[in-house]
């Protein structure tokens, strides 16, 4: 297995800069997502990865060796995308067979890992199946499987779940990662779906507008937000109008309707300045006697029935937001127009500059 570098790689398109400089080290064996909404970059950065698109700028370093203008076959990588493309005229095996016969490998090897790579995606007894007696799950585990019997030091996955419905995305996105972590594939996976990317990876590299904007672990990139895109991207937020009120950094306060609210936010804010208040709906405390650090008069304009969460809508100093709790027993249920204490711990927000 291999690390991956990308130095000051960019794609230019005409006068469309598709990819704009990007650098990223992906270690070796890990699982890394790049997500991002369409049109950011994502796809042509991992075909650039992959040899399918030359960059215009930049290197690409997979373990000690440049591969930047190497073509796709002499890289050494695996691909799956989203549409599978097995062949629908060759069985199971046969499809699983086709590298490894380019390749000339001798005919027992070829039996031998087509069995062991059935194995590992969980087809045995597969091999005399056709894609019309596949399922679309089954489909994807044999274009996996065409790749991994290959053993590449890398395998790039672009968008490999867009195709199925939902409840075969989610059974799919937990088997994918479980096989990844098994084989110990250095893995860069491609999607636009934040719960994917926060399920699968070990990290995230959020990218908006042909940039990397932020890198970390799915903690890091849901709890610590470095941009109000990220925020905003990944999951649901409360975003607020507030000014700073003193501080910065680690220590700061900002108004709210002229209540002082301790937070966390960037170094060298200077009071009066406007910023946003970034606060996770599940992290807003509501209720006459909750016991936070920010304790904040609001009123509740609704509630929403959701199953396990009840979701209410509160006017908080003239603006709207988002509390969301869970529906247990003995937790107390609020109507439209009662007055309501609101709160959060101040390590659970963030001021960020639009």
């Amino acid at each position: 297995m291999s690390d991956i570098h990308l130095k000051k790689l960019t794609k230019s398109y005409g006068g469309h800069l598709a990819v704009a400089g990007i650098n990223l080290h992906i270690a070796e064996g890990e699982f890394f997502s790049l997500l991002g909404p369409s049109g950011c970059g994502k796809s042509t950065t991992l075909r650039m990865i992959a040899g399918f698109v030359q960059p215009t700028s930049g290197e690409i370093i997979i373990g000690a060796d440049d591969v930047t203008s190497l073509p796709p076959e002499k890289r050494d990588i695996g691909i799956v995308f989203q549409n599978y493309a097995i062949f629908p005229h060759m069985n199971v095996a046969d499809n699983i067979a086709f590298g490894l016969k380019l390749r000339k490998r001798p005919r027992d090897e070829i039996r031998r890992r087509v069995t062991d790579a059935l194995r590992q995606v969980g087809l045995s007894g597969y091999e005399e199946r056709y894609q019309r007696e596949l399922s679309g799950g089954e489909q994807q585990r044999v274009a996996l499987a065409r790749v991994l019997v290959t053993e590449p030091r890398i395998l790039l996955l672009d968008e490999p779940l867009s195709a199925l419905d939902k409840s075969l995305r989610e059974e799919m996105k937990y088997w994918i990662k479980d096989l990844q972590k098994k084989l110990g594939i250095t893995t860069v996976y491609v999607t636009h779906d934040q719960d994917e990317a926060l399920t699968m990876s070990d990290r995230i590299g959020v990218m908006q507008k042909a940039q990397v904007v932020q890198v970390g672990t799915p903690q890091e990139i849901y709890e610590a937000p470095k941009t109000l895109f990220v925020t905003t991207f990944i999951g649901h937020s409360n975003v607020m109008d507030v000014i700073v009120g003193s501080g910065s950094g680690s220590d700061m306060t900002v108004l709210i309707d002229g209540n002082p609210v301790p937070t966390r936010g960037p170094e060298n804010l200077v009071p009066g300045q406007p910023v946003k208040l970034v606060v996770r709906p599940e992290n807003v405390v509501i209720g006459p006697d909750q016991e936070t650090p920010v304790r904040l008069p609001a009123t509740v304009l609704s509630e929403t029935y959701q199953g396990s969460l009840i979701r209410y809508r509160l006017s908080l100093g003239g603006q709207e937001i988002i509390a969301e709790r869970q529906n247990q027993s003995g937790n107390e249920r609020f109507n439209p127009g009662t007055p309501v204490t609101v709160g959060w711990d101040p390590g659970r927000s963030e001021a960020l500059v639009a």
